[in-house]
């Protein structure tokens, strides 16, 4: 118990350490290498709190595909920062504080987290745990929502997915042979 909550600790240290040297940091391919580290890191933190579903997603769509269109694009672009104007540099700020303050906003009406009141613990959980035994066969419940119960929606999330990568490659591949032929000319 006491180990488990160190490695817990720990991961959620190294993910602050992280998120702190890509903030720090000006080498944009060294920012995707620590993105990547990131998300791995993520995917490490699921497993240990026994959600393999949502650490594969992570490894997968967050360390695979991100970090490949990530460099993909640095590529295509600089490897190093541009210096912004001392203007510029606050609208991010701006942005951020105005959607975080939205978020919190918009969380105050939710219910305590936890609670075995919760809608979902009174109306959908029963069922789940109630009658898919008999109804899937499948000992592991959120598999079974995943696959069986969500499984159109699993597949519509994975189409979709696959749809946008497919779309970046297109987009990677077009710009690509409009630089040849700018370049041949």
């Amino acid at each position: 118990m006491i180990l488990e909550q160190l490695i817990d600790v720990f991961l959620l240290a190294f993910l602050a350490v992280i998120s702190i040297a890509v903030l720090r940091m000006r080498d944009l391919f060294g920012a995707v290498m620590l993105f990547g580290l990131y998300s791995l890191t993520s995917a490490s933190l699921f497993m240990v709190l026994d959600a393999a579903d949502v650490a594969f997603t992570e490894a997968a769509v967050g360390a695979g595909i991100s970090t490949i269109l990530m460099l993909c694009t640095l590529s295509l672009t600089g490897r190093k920062e541009k210096s912004l104007q001392k203007k510029a540099k606050m609208l991010p700020l701006i942005i951020v504080l105005v959607t975080g303050a939205t978020l919190i906003y918009g969380i105050l009406d939710l219910p305590p987290f936890g609670a075995p009141d919760n809608p979902p613990h009174t109306h959908v959980t029963p069922r789940y745990i109630e009658q898919s035994p008999e109804e899937i066969d499948v000992p592991n419940f959120v598999t079974a929502v995943l696959a069986s119960y969500r499984g159109f929606d699993t597949l519509g999330e994975v189409v979709v997915i696959f749809t946008a990568g497919v779309g970046v490659l297109l987009l990677i591949g077009r710009r690509r042979r409009d630089e040849k032929k700018e370049r041949a000319s």
